[in-house]
C-alpha cells in the first residue's frame, strides 16, 4: 500500500515537472515567434537616425535628428514631409499575414537581392529595429517584410492605407531634401537688396537700422525717393521672407549651364543678423501667352531650383512701393 502511495506521488511529480517544462518552452518558442513579426517601434521620439540602403541602386541615406530639424546624409536639412513619411510608416507598420511555404524561398531571395535596408537606432545609436523591405504583393495592398537575422519573411502593412510601403523609404537624392529657400523671420533680417538688371530704377536696398529700417535705391543713378515710408509697409516685406520654398530641385537639368548664363530677371539677396547670406538668381520661363508663371533659380550654394512666382511674387517689389 506504501509503495503504491509512493508510486502515485512520483507520478504526480514527474507530470507536473513535464507540464512545467512544456509550458515554459512553449512560452519561450512563442515569444520566439512572435519576435519576428515586430517590426513597429512605437515611440518614434526614440528614434534619432534611420539609415536607409537600396543595393538595386546603390543608393544609402542616412536620416539624423539634430535641434529641431532632420539631416540628409549629414550636409543638407532633410524635407519634413519625407522624414515625417518614414517615421509613420515605422511607428504603424505591421504584420499583415504569413505566406504560404512555398512562396517563403523566393520572397526570402528577392529580400535579400532587391530588398531595401531599413536600420534605426536611438539617441545612444543603439539599434532598435533592423529589417529589409521588398516588393508589394500582387493587389498592392501588402508589402514583403523580413526582420534581419530572421527566417520568416511577412507581408506587412500600415493599418488604413494601401500601397507599396517601399516607396516611402526609396527616395533617391535631392527628393530627401527640403526645399526652402528662405525661411527667417523679420525681426532676424539685417538687409535685403532686389536687382532688376533690366528695370534698375525698380533695385533697392532695405537695411535695419537699429530699429528702424533705410530704404535706397541699388543703383547710384537711381533717384532718390525723399517721401515717407508707408506705415507697416517694410514689416509686411519682411514678414514675406518667414517661409519660401521652391516647387523642385533642377540640379539634373540639361540647360542649366545655358541658363545660368543668362542675365537674370532679378537677384534676390538676404542676409539675417547672424551675417549669414544667401542670394538666388531668378531665370523667368514664359507660358505660350508670353506670361510668367515659374522661374529656374540659381542659388549660390550651388542648386539649381524651380520656383513659382505666385510664391515669391510677394517679395519682388520695387523701390517706390515702400513710400507714401
Amino acid at each position: 500500500m506504501n509503495r503504491t502511495i509512493l508510486f502515485l506521488l512520483l507520478f504526480v511529480l514527474l507530470g507536473s515537472a513535464t507540464a512545467w517544462y512544456l509550458l515554459t518552452n512553449s512560452d519561450a518558442k512563442a515569444s520566439q515567434l512572435g519576435e519576428d513579426r515586430r517590426f513597429k517601434v512605437e515611440n518614434t521620439d526614440d528614434i534619432y537616425k534611420i539609415f536607409i540602403a537600396d543595393r538595386r541602386r546603390g543608393e544609402r541615406t542616412m536620416l539624423k535628428r539634430k535641434d529641431g530639424f532632420w539631416s540628409y546624409n549629414e550636409k543638407y536639412t532633410a524635407r519634413p514631409s519625407a522624414v515625417q513619411s518614414v517615421l509613420d510608416a515605422i511607428r504603424r507598420v505591421e504584420m499583415q499575414y504569413q505566406p504560404p511555404k512555398a512562396a517563403v524561398q523566393n520572397m526570402v531571395k528577392s529580400l535579400a537581392a532587391d530588398g531595401i535596408k531599413v536600420e534605426i537606432y536611438n539617441k545612444n545609436n543603439q539599434l532598435l529595429k533592423s529589417y529589409y523591405i521588398g516588393g508589394s504583393t500582387s493587389d498592392e495592398r501588402g508589402t514583403y517584410m523580413i526582420l534581419d537575422g530572421a527566417e520568416q519573411p511577412y507581408v506587412a502593412h500600415i493599418p488604413g492605407w494601401e500601397g507599396n510601403l517601399r516607396f516611402r523609404f526609396n527616395l533617391k537624392g535631392d527628393d530627401w531634401r527640403d526645399k526652402t529657400i528662405f525661411a527667417e523671420k523679420a525681426t532676424d533680417i539685417q538687409s535685403i537688396t532686389i536687382e532688376y538688371p533690366k528695370n534698375k530704377n525698380k533695385s533697392f536696398r532695405l537695411e535695419k537700422n537699429g530699429a528702424n529700417y533705410k530704404i535706397k535705391p541699388f543703383y547710384d543713378v537711381t533717384p532718390v525717393i525723399n517721401r515717407p515710408l508707408k506705415a507697416g509697409k517694410v514689416e509686411q516685406y519682411l514678414e514675406g521672407f518667414r517661409s519660401l520654398g521652391a516647387e523642385a530641385f533642377e540640379n539634373e537639368n540639361p540647360k542649366r549651364d545655358s541658363v545660368r548664363q543668362l542675365t537674370p530677371f532679378s537677384i534676390i539677396t538676404m542676409k539675417n543678423i547672424k551675417g549669414e547670406e544667401k542670394s538666388i538668381r531668378l531665370f523667368p520661363i514664359f507660358t505660350n501667352h508670353d506670361v510668367v508663371e515659374r522661374y529656374l533659380v540659381d542659388v549660390n550654394n550651388g542648386d539649381f531650383m524651380l520656383i513659382q512666382h505666385l510664391v515669391f511674387g510677394k517679395v519682388m517689389w520695387g523701390y517706390d512701393f515702400f513710400f507714401e
